[in-house]
Order: structure tokens, then C-alpha cells, then sequence
């Protein structure tokens, strides 16, 4: 198969981290690196330009930051995922971006491997939430005292609750379908009906549901 490679463009104002970053990447061979950005405002224009169909974004830089940049890349271009990649482990940047529309969260600290399967997981339109930090939605859920809703007054079937688990458990699609013995497509169809149905169209409200229905357990 010749799939096209995942576009990325990277978004740090340390010119040492993008270079690491870049030797990681283009050693995947399902993976280009097609620029490099060193401030918030510069990515928005790449992205314009670029069109990369993921964007690792450092939260905190000079100028505008890696949240505003999110959310005005995500207004522009709704169809690009944003991968927050920070030394930043704390619950207002990790909320902020997701707010303004970031599909993951990973710190820097993370393993080499974590970090690109993070990228292939929100390319295929899945959230990925690095373990170190979603123990913070799952404490959110709590704080809201939100109970898990009975079972079936949802509307959603066996099946779907099962695909809607291993999303919440960061799956990606190909992950799932393996699993679950269906095709790609299946899954995607499966997701598009869970979020039909839940009225969501936000993934990591999705994560969230998934917590609040009881589907996942904090550790």
C-alpha cells in the first residue's frame, strides 16, 4: 500500500527541541515533516500555507501562546489535529488546551514511542491523553459529582458501547477494529453514530462521557 504520510508541522520556540522532534519523526516512514514554526502567531500562517494534518504545539511561548494558537488554528482549519507536547504537567494548561481544541495531551518527558503513537492517534481523529495526566479529567468528572448514567438510556448498543470504551481508552481506529474484528471504516461509523446519538461533538467530551457512564476507572 502506498498511503500518503501523515503531514506534521512543529510548533516550539527551542530550536533544539524542534530538531530532536524532527530526527524522531523522520525516522517513521508513515510520517513527514513538512515545517517548523517558533512561535504561536508563525504556525497559524504555516498551517495556512502547509496544510499538515498534525500539529505538535508547545503550550507556553514568547508571544502568542500554544493555546491561542490552538484555538485559531482549530477555527481556520477544523479538520487538523493538535497535539499539545509540553513541560507543562499541571490542570490549567492541560484544560486550556483542551478547550481550545487540542486532540492530545503528552509531556516532553515522555518516551519516544508514546509521542509518535500519540500523533498517529489523533490523526485518526482519536484523542490521546498521556496517563501521567488524564488522572486530571478524571478528578474533573469527579468534582462535578457526575454519577454514571443507568445503562441503556443512552441509546447505544452493545457494540457501540464497546468501541466507545476502547476510544476512551485511547485506542486508536486501526486498535479497535483489530479487537472488535471489524474494518476501519465500522469504526468510524461506529464513533459518528456514538457522537450522534450522545450529541457530542467534541473528543475528549467523549473521553469525559465515557468516564461519567462509568466505562473507565481512575486508578
Amino acid at each position: 500500500m502506498n498511503e500518503k504520510p501523515l503531514r506534521l508541522l512543529l510548533v516550539d520556540d527551542h530550536p533544539i527541541v524542534r530538531t530532536g522532534l524532527h530526527m524522531l519523526f523522520q525516522s517513521e516512514p508513515d510520517m513527514l515533516v513538512v515545517g517548523e514554526a517558533n512561535s504561536g502567531a508563525d504556525a497559524i500562517i504555516a498551517v495556512q500555507t502547509l496544510h499538515p494534518d498534525v500539529v505538535i504545539m508547545d503550550v507556553a511561548m514568547p508571544g502568542m501562546t500554544g493555546i491561542e494558537a490552538t484555538r485559531q488554528i482549530k477555527a481556520i482549519s477544523p479538520d487538523t489535529a493538535v497535539l499539545a507536547l509540553t513541560m507543562h504537567e499541571d490542570e490549567q494548561y492541560f484544560f486550556a488546551m483542551l478547550h481550545a481544541g487540542a486532540s492530545g495531551y503528552i509531556p516532553k518527558r515522555a518516551a519516544p514511542d508514546d509521542l509518535v503513537a500519540a500523533v498517529r492517534a489523533v490523526a485518526e481523529g482519536n484523542v490521546f491523553l498521556h496517563s501521567s495526566l488524564a488522572r486530571f479529567l478524571m478528578k474533573d468528572v469527579a468534582e462535578q459529582k457526575l454519577t454514571s448514567a443507568p445503562e441503556g438510556d443512552d441509546g447505544l448498543t452493545a457494540r457501540e458501547l464497546e468501541v466507545l470504551t476502547l476510544i476512551a481508552e485511547g485506542r486508536t481506529s486501526r486498535e479497535i477494529a483489530e479487537e472488535l474484528v471489524i474494518s476501519i471504516k465500522t469504526v468510524e461509523r461506529h464513533r459518528e453514530n456514538i457522537m450522534r446519538k450522545l450529541d457530542i461533538h467534541n473528543r475528549v467530551e467523549l473521553v469525559r462521557y465515557a468516564i461519567k457512564r462509568g466505562l473507565i476507572q481512575a486508578e
